[in-house]
């Protein structure tokens, strides 16, 4: 598992917001698109791309796109 491969998957939740603006240091709940409904996209693409299970404490707990790519490797 990739850290950029990671964000790839992570800016495909995303409808309306570039791609630029999201990079391993995004403080992700900050952008403008952020909802609940993509943090249940967060749950499923950890769970269909990499395995594991995510709980809604674990998105809450995060800060940026690195804490949540570190997160899922670390429940790999």
């Amino acid at each position: 598992m990739e850290l950029k491969e990671f964000i790839e998957n992570f800016v495909a939740l995303f409808d309306e917001t570039d791609a630029s603006e999201i990079q391993a240091n995004t403080a992700f709940k900050e952008l403008d698109e952020w909802s609940s409904l993509i943090a249940l996209g967060v749950i499923a693409m950890a769970d269909e791309e990499y395995d594991v299970t995510l709980k809604g404490d674990d998105i809450r707990n995060s800060n940026t796109v690195e804490d949540l790519f570190n997160l899922i490797k670390s429940k790999k």
